[in-house]
């Protein structure tokens, strides 16, 4: 039975946002550059540079504020300008010829907003003739200012292009993460770029030098390979390309080592390019369709009825369900991709019409659920759908029957027994619960639009994950595979309670992939550096309740098996060992009463001691940091402790003097510790200044004499005027001095003297009268028992007491 091509209209366009502008910009000017959102609710329009205002429009079906932007004469419009698949929210990219790139958003309630304005060729030495967006990557091509290059045997001009990239990726719930600059390619000819689900294509322009207008490049970023084409030849060659390890090319010395690809040929004569998800299309001037697939090999598809009039015409090409359509000014002609055949040909009502791009993976709509996987085209009339009718008395199964069937394989796959399992069995026992619940759903107790809002999130998911393991299976890019599936499970794990099988699995999930684990982590939690050496964090309440919730507390749990936060502290610290404090750090700022943060149960710093290893094995400087970090003053104390049987002086005096004025008895302690050591040794000489500054200021003179007093060495000996040799010098009052004057008031106290010592502090302002030089009597020792002499050849005499040093 022939099947029959239908174009049916899902939408008027009076469900959009400013619905007339819309039409206007549609009818009116066919240079318009018309794209689509992921998820379909959003349109764009931009008019070349020189048209008429508005020259951008973004039009939003249902809800939504729309975005009209005008610039004036002097200043002109953007190069180019298209949505990024973004999941939680649409997201708009603007980017001018002078580099200028503005990232803007739509939330629930403000409308558009710009998000972040950055510049891809700074200080305005190069000028971006084309850009494209693919797998979370903005590239664009580069002219460089005349002289940049090296002069060859052609003119400077035809190779002074490069392309470059950075990354593009969502942060937080208003932000944005570009990456650095990388080049992808030097010393090339403008290109044209068009961008793919997988793939980046950069084809040759009308500037294009013609000596290699013949050649296409397709770069395939989760291959890690770029691949050089001649579509007129036949002939691709690939390369490896990984700009994450440094990889670049010039486009020069590749082709010098492809002779077959420079022979002579002519350059390519291409009407139209469209990017599809099986590879590239082009359209020739004699009508011609064909077909570059992502590895280089390029097919005929077929040839129209009615080949292009000129350069100037408009065209548009798709693919849908094994049908290529092609829209040339009013016609419609459908062709088999298999044999080349027309199948049907339409003439249209307008020659305006543009087919938009299909949606994103895993993103579903609501027209798309009534579209059955067609081409969706856009004209000033309205929204259509291009499929295929079902044929006559082709009678589709219910919804309900669908599930009971869908479920009777699921469930046999998993099943043990050898019995075949009957849908009919399904629908009467009790057993299999959830194909009953589904199937009564979808009997009528929600209407489908509304079971369509609650499970989009869920399907997306799950469609996702089932294209992932069909990818796997097939062999395509394994390791991107593997570690994408990872990121999606540990995402969904951490919306669900983590406990029992699931706590299990993410257990196995980071023993199997912990880069990958950790990544998914990083983004539910939203940790980024503040440049001081910590993280910050501004993920929600709920979530932190589940990293730092003890799942395991009072229950049996399987060997091995870690609660969340423990979880993620060993696998920092095999990751990024140094970045294991500042994390448990931040988690202590989080969370409520029983959440393991200012709660009850263990600190979060000893659950992280924990995994790191047993007590006396584990990394000395971890250990040091986490008890440094951790706040409790036993902690804080037993790291300076340490840090003082280690004799890291400073590093100690640092630890007491980063503690606020919150914790005074903590600095006392701490102080105690390291006035005992600088009454035993002079170690801490070099170092008194800090150890000022850590002074209490309660402390009297009295008091810190005491204290020293305490822990003086014993004297073995009688004293003697200098140590001995290779002994540790005594304490002197010179030291002692500026301990002294940082535990004496601000001024002299008037009034009776409160201490003993505290006159030594106040210097009278001028010194005592010089006795008179004059001949001295001899002393008598026996008189003075502690006074020794010391006579000197040729000199007076020099007293010198000995009796009362410290």
């Amino acid at each position: 039975m022939k099947r029959a091509g239908t174009l049916r209209l899902l939408l008027d366009l009076s469900n959009f946002s400013g619905a007339a502008r819309l039409r206007e910009l549609l009818a009116g000017d066919p240079a318009v550059r018309v794209r689509c959102s992921p998820d379909g609710r959003h349109l764009l329009l931009l008019r070349p540079p020189g048209a008429p205002a508005p020259q951008l429009l973004v039009a939003v079906r249902g809800s939504g504020a729309e975005l009209e932007r005008a610039w004036p004469e002097d200043h002109p419009s953007p190069l180019d300008a298209f949505f990024l698949p973004w999941p939680a929210r649409p997201a708009l990219v603007l980017v001018w010829e002078s580099g200028i790139t503005e990232v803007w958003g739509a939330g629930m309630e403000l409308g558009w907003r710009l998000l972040q304005s950055t510049e891809l060729c700074p200080g305005g030495e190069a000028r971006v003739v084309a850009v494209a967006a693919v797998r979370g990557r903005l590239v664009w091509c580069e002219e460089l200012q005349s002289g940049t290059e090296d002069p060859i045997e052609r003119p400077v001009a035809a190779f002074n292009y490069r392309v470059c990239f950075r990354t593009l990726e969502p942060s937080g719930e208003a932000g944005t993460n570009l990456g650095r600059t990388r080049v992808l390619l030097h010393h090339c000819p403008p290109f044209g770029l068009l961008a793919s689900r997988k793939d980046l294509f950069l084809v040759p322009t009308a500037t294009t030098w013609s000596g290699v207008a013949h050649i296409l490049l397709i770069w395939s970023p989760s291959k890690g390979k770029v691949i050089v084409s001649a579509p007129c030849l036949g002939l691709s060659h690939s390369k490896i390309l990984n700009p994450r390890q440094g990889d670049t090319w010039d486009f020069r010395t590749l082709l010098r080592g492809l002779p077959g690809l420079l022979s002579p040929r002519k350059p390519l004569a291409v009407h139209s390019w469209a990017p599809a998800p099986q590879g590239l299309l082009l359209l020739d001037f004699r009508g011609t369709v064909r077909l570059v697939q992502s590895h280089g090999g390029t097919r005929a598809v077929g040839t129209l009825q009615e080949a292009p009039a000129g350069p100037e015409g408009s065209a548009a090409l798709g693919i849908f369900h094994g049908t290529l359509a092609c829209v040339l000014g009013n016609t419609l002609e459908l062709l088999d991709m298999g044999s080349g055949q027309l199948l049907e040909r339409k003439v249209l009502s307008t020659d305006r019409v543009y087919l938009l791009e299909p949606p994103a993976p895993g993103v579903k709509d609501e027209e798309e659920m009534d579209i059955g996987g067609g081409l969706r085209m856009l004209s000033a009339l309205g929204l259509f759908c291009v499929g295929w009718e079902a044929p006559q008395g082709l009678e589709l199964p219910s919804a309900k029957d669908l599930v009971f069937e869908e479920a009777c394989i699921y469930y046999q796959r998993r099943s043990l027994r050898g019995a075949q399992l009957t849908p009919e069995e399904l629908r009467h026992d009790s057993t299999f619960r959830a194909p009953q619940a589904l199937a009564s759903i979808l009997q009528g107790h929600l209407p489908p639009s509304t079971l369509l809002t609650t499970l989009r999130a869920e399907l997306r998911d799950y469609r996702g994950l089932e294209q992932l393991k069909t990818q796997l299976v097939a062999g395509d890019d394994e390791e991107a595979g593997w570690t994408e599936l990872a990121e999606h499970e540990v995402a969904r794990l951490l919306r669900t309670e983590l406990t029992g099988d699931q706590l299990v699995q993410l257990n196995t999930i980071f023993q199997a992939l912990p880069t990958a684990a950790w990544g998914a982590t990083l983004r539910a939690l939203q940790l980024q550096p503040d440049g001081n050496g910590r993280l910050r964090s501004q993920a929600l309440p709920d979530v932190w309740k589940k990293v730092l919730g003890d799942t395991t507390a009072g229950k049996e749990t399987p060997n091995g098996i870690l609660p969340p936060f423990e979880l993620l502290c060993q696998c920092l610290c095999q990751l990024e060992p140094r970045w294991l404090p500042p994390f448990v750090e931040l988690a202590q700022q989080q969370g409520g009463p029983g959440w393991g943060a200012g709660g009850p149960g263990l600190p979060l710093y000893r659950r992280a001691l924990a995994v790191i290893g047993e007590e006396g094995n584990r990394p000395e400087t971890l250990e040091l940091e986490l008890l440094l970090g951790s706040g409790r003053p036993k902690a804080v104390l037993q790291a300076v402790s340490q840090l003082v049987q280690k004799e890291q002086w400073e590093r100690a005096l640092e630890a007491g003097l980063a503690l606020g004025p919150s914790s005074p008895l903590l600095r006392s302690e701490i102080f105690k510790l390291l006035l005992a050591q600088f009454a035993q040794h002079r170690q801490l000489d070099a170092h008194l200044p800090l150890l000022c500054r850590l002074c209490p200021p309660e402390l009297a003179p009295d008091e810190l004499l005491l204290l020293l007093q305490t822990h003086l060495p014993d004297e073995v000996g009688p004293p003697t005027p200098f140590p001995e040799p290779g002994s540790e010098p005594p304490l002197t009052v010179g030291l002692l001095k500026a301990l002294l004057e940082q535990t004496g008031a601000q001024g002299r106290p008037s009034g009776p003297v409160l201490s003993l010592y505290e006159d030594i502090l106040w210097d009278p302002g001028t010194p005592p009268p010089t006795p008179p030089r004059g001949p001295m009597s001899t002393l008598q020792v026996s008189d003075h028992p502690g006074l020794e002499v010391w006579v000197p050849s040729g000199q007076g005499l020099c007293v010198t007491d000995m009796g009362n040093h410290l």
